[in-house]
């Protein structure tokens, strides 16, 4: 910033609209998202939003405005919003101006870097589709993501979306010796001192950066604290090439958030109320998420559909630049199957044959066309009783259910409260395991074999213990033992 904006005069506060504040100046106005500081002691602060005329600019407050009167002085800062780097943030949470809200000692020894910046350029960025293995086996075999992709997380309230997210956490820091980065947008206070600790208690911190806009502050905070995330997972791709995970919880939040500013902006509404620059603005945060030759940024967002309508404007933009979509269930997490990940709403464009190889697409296309048979006859099964069925039928009923219970697993961190060591199950063995179910290879093993396991030798090793026998090998299954369909393992 030139010489000139930051020994220019200061400006006064012209009016005040709620978290929208006009300021008069004398001689040079500050440039566009370059941050201005008033109130008393200075300590409200606005971003530059739009110049009015040669004297007048219009603003939005990142913070509180109480107590700002008209006439009172504004002072220049001379650079934009500003968001630390570097490996000192690790296990730290920070607000939106990169202040530390963990109740520990202030961050030292950290570069400060605008949040204002451009995407990656084309020619730098990675031109291979590469899958990002989770280590989780329903998602790694259904549902792969995509490495410098994003992936829409869908679910609601007590269906295990915090502790998905969580041992993604625990699994890129001890398996890829990466980044994991949790971005809070509009989160109640309450949820972010809970995932705190559930990130403390599992021992994930140490790799891992939090930073919250929460839901009692300004819209203006709210609408910045996704670019300070990115800021920060930009520094650890660009200069440390290592890779990210970015979390955002919730992307529906910084849409509204926008929206809240355009309307006190004074700008024209587009459909259902929404910004006109909805596009742009989703845009402007969602490119910046790639992967390039040094590093990637791999995202993962909790997405909110408005009254279930997936016409929303807010929705269509989303979905627009997601790669996958994870659906979870209410009602698969009700029968006890965790992760609750719902394998026929599920998505994702990196599920085809080029990406995956032929063994594993065919492999997942016969997996999928197999629950879906299964969920056809649910029905009939509620009705008429599992003996109604065909022979063939009662086959693919108790290939489906083997299937959904090796998708089950332990997860590291619920450890403590479940007392089951968690797995972390290569995609390799994943593939074996449902190519084998598919081939009928545990036909004679109890259903209760493969429910929360890693791979398929952890069936036949629990089987082993469990059933009598001079070689070892399990008693034939009675027909009919599946038992009825939706019930819980």
């Amino acid at each position: 910033m030139s010489d000139q904006v930051t020994t220019a005069p200061p400006g006064t506060v012209s009016s005040i609209r709620g978290s929208v504040i006009d300021m008069q100046f004398e001689g040079v106005l500050p440039p566009i998202h370059s941050m201005v500081e008033t109130g008393r002691e200075f300590r409200a602060r606005v971003e530059v939003l739009t110049q009015l005329d040669h004297r007048h600019v219009r603003g939005i407050a990142l913070t509180p405005t109480e107590g700002i009167s008209r006439g009172m002085p504004v002072k220049l800062t001379g650079a934009p919003l500003m968001a630390p780097v570097g490996r000192a943030i690790l296990s730290r949470m920070f607000d939106v101006f990169g202040n530390t809200i963990d109740r520990n000692e202030p961050i030292s020894g950290v570069e400060w870097r605008p949040v204002h910046r451009l995407p990656p350029p084309l020619s730098s960025r990675s031109i291979s589709a590469e899958v990002f293995e989770t280590g989780i086996k329903i998602i790694d075999m259904l549902v792969p993501l995509e490495r410098g992709g994003k992936a829409g997380l869908f679910g609601g309230a007590g269906v295990g979306k915090t502790v998905l997210l969580t041992e993604m956490i625990h699994n890129m820091v001890s398996t890829q010796s990466g980044v994991s980065i949790f971005c809070g947008i509009g989160e109640r206070c309450r949820e972010g001192e809970e995932l705190y600790r559930e990130m403390k208690t599992a021992g994930v911190l140490d790799n891992m950066v939090m930073v919250f806009g929460q839901m009692n502050e300004p819209p203006g905070s709210r609408f910045r604290v996704g670019h300070a995330a990115l800021t920060m997972a930009e520094y650890f791709r660009d200069d440390e090439h290592r890779d990210v995970l970015l979390l955002i919880d919730n992307i529906f939040r910084f849409i509204q958030a926008g929206s809240e500013i355009s309307g006190m902006m004074g700008q024209m509404p587009s459909r259902l109320g929404y910004q006109p620059t909805i596009g742009t603005e989703l845009s402007g945060l969602e490119e910046r998420i790639a992967s390039t030759g040094a590093g990637a940024i791999t995202s993962i967002q909790a997405v909110y559909v408005p009254a279930d309508d997936f016409t929303d404007p807010a929705a269509v933009h989303t979905f627009s630049h997601l790669s996958a979509s994870l659906v979870l269930s209410r009602k698969r997490a009700g029968e006890g199957f965790y992760p609750a990940v719902d394998p026929l709403s599920s998505g994702s464009k990196m599920a085809g044959e080029s990406v995956v190889g032929q063994r594993h697409y065919q492999l997942a296309r016969e997996a999928r066309r197999v629950l879906a048979q299964y969920d056809e006859l649910k029905d009939i099964i509620a009705m008429l009783g599992l003996e109604q069925l065909s022979t063939e039928d009662r086959r693919l009923v108790g290939r489906a259910r083997r299937l959904e219970r090796f998708f089950t697993q332990p997860f590291f961190t619920t450890e403590k409260f479940s007392g089951i060591p968690g797995r972390l199950v290569p995609v390799s063995e994943t593939i074996d395991g449902c190519e084998r179910i598919l081939r009928d290879e545990f036909e004679a093993y109890p259903e209760q074999a493969l429910y929360m396991i890693g791979n398929v030798a952890e069936a036949q090793k629990r089987t082993r213990l469990e059933v009598s026998g001079s070689d070892g090998a399990p008693a034939k299954a009675a027909p009919g033992n599946d038992g009825a369909a939706g019930e819980r393992s």
